[in-house]
């Protein structure tokens, strides 16, 4: 196979990875493991120019573990890991990767990782935090159960890792999961895939003027998205305002104002998005019905006010900062449009009982992805409708 990075470990044993048995799920050397990652990646220097990584290591946390452990694996069960899982994370996503290696490890498989093709500082932190664990004596075992590599798009490689795989999670766009599918896996493996995905989120004006925090509520929400420039399936990309009219009208200039201070000083625009942006508003206005573009002072935040919500408007969207936005009368005005093709719905001021009527009414599990404001982009074993523990792991045969 040409053209393969090798990016951990530094000398790999191929015939040895594959000869490696699968784990129990939550392992206590997966567990041990993951919280030493945590500790190396609270204590780099490096970790505090990107709140993400602080994240993941409280994820990783041995407590946070012990209490994912009690929710995805009573100690009832009796199962193991599939074998070897193939990764295939998002060139446009820093932190996915690290998520699907996790799921992978405390199922209790062996993991090839395919690292986004972008270079992110992210990666390499973490990447680094594996290989000096690596050199731990009583973690040399358990990190030959991971390999993390780089190689194109078009390469024989996925190929390859796809035809000795037990499991392969595919994180991407239609067109992308599509594409390495064609790339066959034994009979027995499984395929998980995430497609693409669209996001929304619903603040209730009346509830905010109340709090009168706006500063924060702008935070939050820059959280969710500019951390990930958008690229993330759950960063919202709708903004549906609810509650009175007086209320909304004056919110929504608090609100973006406070939102573009940060974006000034925390976010740096990437000249292409620009015109990204004008693109997207072009193909919005062919085929949207009645929007209006909001006069804002500069490029960073690009806001389309819509007439009427309809499915369509998933089909046209934009990163790094270009939000279209709806003025509902309540989110009932959601039900025509919320489909199987939601991923999150961040949520500010809207009680879980209206929630769980859209879901009743829709016939959809929508609850399971309602995050509050700031949260959206929390990690779950449950993703996507996949319980990624129990779709990773078989159930252990025991003789009698």
């Amino acid at each position: 196979m040409k053209d393969i990075e090798i990016i951990f470990p530094r000398n790999f044993d191929l015939k040895q990875f594959i000869q490696m048995e699968a784990e129990e799920p939550f392992s206590m050397n997966a567990i041990s493991f993951l919280d030493a990652l945590a500790t190396i990646l609270r204590n780099d220097l490096r970790s505090i120019h990107f709140p993400e990584i602080y994240t993941f290591a409280f994820f990783c946390r041995k407590a946070n573990l012990a209490m994912l452990k009690r929710t995805y694996y009573p100690c009832d069960r009796s199962r193991l890991g599939r074998g070897i899982a193939f990764h295939i994370t998002p060139s446009n996503m820093a932190m996915n990767f690290a998520y699907s290696l996790v799921s992978g490890l405390l199922s209790g498989n062996l993991n090839i990782v395919r690292l986004p093709s972008q270079k992110f500082q992210q990666i390499n932190v973490i990447c680094n935090a594996i290989q000096t664990l690596s050199e731990k004596q009583e973690f040399k075992l358990f990190t030959r159960r991971i390999l993390l590599v780089k190689y194109p798009k078009l390469n024989s490689a996925t190929s390859y890792f796809s035809s000795i795989c037990d499991a392969r999670i595919i994180w991407g766009g239609d067109k992308a999961v599509e594409e390495i599918k064609r790339n066959i896996i034994p009979p027995k493996a499984i395929d998980i895939t995430f497609a693409d995905k669209y996001s929304l989120c619903v603040i209730n004006a009346d509830v905010l003027i109340k709090e009168n925090s706006p500063k924060n509520i702008a935070q939050l929400f820059y959280n969710d998205t500019f951390l990930f420039d958008q690229n993330a399936c759950t960063s919202p990309h709708l903004v549906v305002w609810v509650g009175s009219e007086e209320n909304i009208s004056s919110y929504k200039k608090i609100f973006w104002d406070n939102l573009h201070h940060l974006v000034i000083e925390k976010y740096v625009l990437q000249p292409y998005s620009t015109i990204d942006k004008l693109l997207t508003f072009y193909n919005q206005l062919i085929h949207l019905n009645g929007i209006i573009k909001t006069t804002t002072p500069d490029n960073l935040i690009w806001r389309v006010e819509l007439t009427e919500l309809t499915e369509d408007v998933t089909k046209y969207r934009c990163n790094c900062g270009y939000f279209v936005e709806y003025t509902a009368s309540s989110i009932t005005d959601l039900l025509p449009m919320i489909s199987k093709k939601y991923q999150t719905i961040g949520s500010y001021g809207i009680a879980k009982e209206e929630w769980d009527q859209i879901s009743l009414q829709k016939n959809l599990i929508v609850s399971e992805r309602i995050k509050p404001l700031g949260k959206t982009s929390e990690f779950s074993f449950n993703w996507d409708g996949h319980n990624l523990i129990n779709e990773l792991s078989v159930p252990l045969q025991l003789d009698n």
